[in-house]
């Protein structure tokens, strides 16, 4: 398969509005594509390399393309792959202008179409709409599967470009041996928003209530004495919480995954901030050193794997009490079962008075919906909280002249795979976040002036706000009033972002 065959899918697929219409350009190509190809353009028409970052910058990139481009396509999908491994795994002094050689040989061989697509790319800004759900729409059509099995392979591998290889050449049979093994991350399951309790128990009338904690949502896996602790982004951080380690290695079964989080505490019992317990755990260096006056505590909520047996299609009330009777007090997340508003009214204060975000709301009989976000998950904050992301940012005045102040927020689309602007807001920085926000957002942009710079969508922030009115000025039709940054979600990947139709249906409840 030719690189422009991708170019003209990935044009279209921006072209069309649909959701359906999408999928069929998407399944139409991947049919054309032949064994390594559809990996390679499963990768691509998602948004990404196969191989992630390839040690190159912005400015980086920009100064391999030349001048000249093919006149006809040539370049094929494998061909451009292998391109790309050679430029990711250059190391050393020189390495920097070695990767700019072979990139402009790369592109010098592209015409000016591919060009665009390729520099788009690398960079990640390749928003043409096939996100990862119409992807694995398409990915079921074009292997003529059913899409569930797809997306449960790929919620249980973690990995969308093996799951399409394995669906298009041993079909059902194939996706059948994904399942959820040891040492093997799975995506953790997410949760839709409640207004207060007795909303999420209209929802779930019935439910099991536990503290929401402001902490690092870890998943730990166990086998004998040997312990792994995975962040939600499925890396590997086990060197980081060496506490949690021997807390789990010293419990009274062989095999075991746990969802959870990981929280510093104070002495007293309060949570830390969010951003002390991240600085703790993200530390790679002097570990024993800070691990006695800034301690990581563990506390899971569910049991996704015990002793060879998977539970994550088991129900919740299945899966906790099987958690309840592995772990001790100390670890266990603390919990209610209830379908009485003011008793679990009585529990949210309670939470919120031991320092806690609030409540979850989980449906008894809901199974865990790896990588989803559910509606059998509710969560329940006191304050109304969305995590957004940053599309640009304009330059600061007076005080905040030389920062990136006034934030431009985006909610996700999953129909199009866009962001949707909200709003903006200056609110709630620390002179310490504008100094790290301007850092960080000059290091992810794409195009600005002396007035704002727009930056690529990666940065995750949690916004709180006191509702969403309508609004003309936005496409949505909707905007925050008094919004204000709480905090920025470095743990949180854009594609976990809350979505416009969150949004949306957060003011449609608020005018009803």
């Amino acid at each position: 398969m030719l690189l422009k065959d991708i170019v003209e899918t990935s044009r279209l697929i921006g072209e069309v509005s649909g959701r359906l219409a999408k999928i069929d350009l998407l399944a139409a190509c991947l049919r054309r594509a032949r064994g390594e190809e559809i990996e390679i353009a499963v990768a691509w028409l998602a948004g990404g390399l196969r191989q992630g970052r390839i040690g190159l910058g912005y400015s980086g990139v920009r100064e391999a393309i030349g001048a000249a481009a093919a006149s006809i396509p040539v370049l094929t999908l494998v061909e451009v792959d292998a391109a790309v491994d050679h430029v990711q795994q250059l190391r050393g002094s020189g390495s920097g202008a070695e990767r700019q050689r072979r990139l402009r040989d790369l592109f010098g061989r592209a015409t000016r179409e591919e060009q665009e697509f390729l520099l788009r790319l690398i960079l990640g800004e390749l928003r043409q709409g096939a996100l990862e759900g119409l992807m694995m729409e398409a990915i079921a059509r074009a292997a003529d599967l059913p899409a569930a099995d797809v997306r449960r392979a790929v919620m249980l591998a973690g990995s969308m470009t093996a799951v399409a290889g394995v669906a298009a050449r041993e079909g059902r049979a194939g996706l059948a041996r994904f399942s959820i093994e040891l040492f093997r991350p799975v995506r953790p399951m997410l949760a839709q928003t409640a207004d207060d309790v007795a909303d999420a128990l209209v929802r779930l009338p019935q439910a099991h209530f536990e503290y929401k904690l402001d902490g690092a949502r870890v998943q730990v896996h166990k086998f004998g004495r040997d312990v792994r602790i995975f962040t939600r982004e499925l890396n590997d951080k086990t060197d980081a919480a060496p506490e949690i380690v021997d807390a789990v290695s010293n419990l009274a079964v062989n095999e075991a995954i746990f969802d959870g989080e990981a929280i510093a505490l104070r002495p007293d019992g309060m949570p830390h901030p969010f951003q002390v317990t991240m600085r703790r755990f993200g530390r790679k260096l002097d570990v024993d050193a800070i691990r006695d006056s800034l301690p990581l505590n563990a506390r899971f909520f569910d049991c996704l794997y015990l002793d060879g047996a998977p539970l994550i299609d088991h129900p919740q009330s299945e899966r906790f009490a099987a958690l309840e009777e592995l772990l001790p007090p100390v670890i266990s997340i603390p919990h209610l079962v209830t379908g009485e508003t003011n008793a679990a009214q009585a529990f949210m204060e309670q939470a919120l008075q031991q320092g806690h975000e609030g409540l979850m709301a989980k449906a008894l009989d809901a199974p865990y919906e790896a990588g989803g976000r559910g509606s059998g998950w509710l969560k329940i904050k006191r304050a109304h909280t969305l995590d957004l992301v940053v599309l640009a940012a304009e330059w600061g005045h007076g005080r905040r002249s030389g920062w990136l102040s006034n934030l431009h927020l985006g909610a996700r689309d999953p129909a199009t795979g866009n962001f949707v602007m909200l709003g903006k807001t200056f609110k709630g920085m620390t002179d310490a976040m504008l100094q790290w926000q301007t850092q960080h957002l000059q290091a992810l942009a794409v195009a600005g002036d002396s007035y704002i710079v727009h930056v690529r969508p990666e940065l995750v922030v949690e916004i709180a706000f006191n509702e969403i009115q309508a609004s003309s000025q936005y496409p949505a039709g909707v905007a925050l009033r008094f919004a204000r940054v709480k905090r920025y979600r470095t743990d949180k990947l854009p594609d976990e972002a809350d979505t416009i139709d969150t949004v949306l249906a957060l003011f449609q409840r608020q005018a009803g």
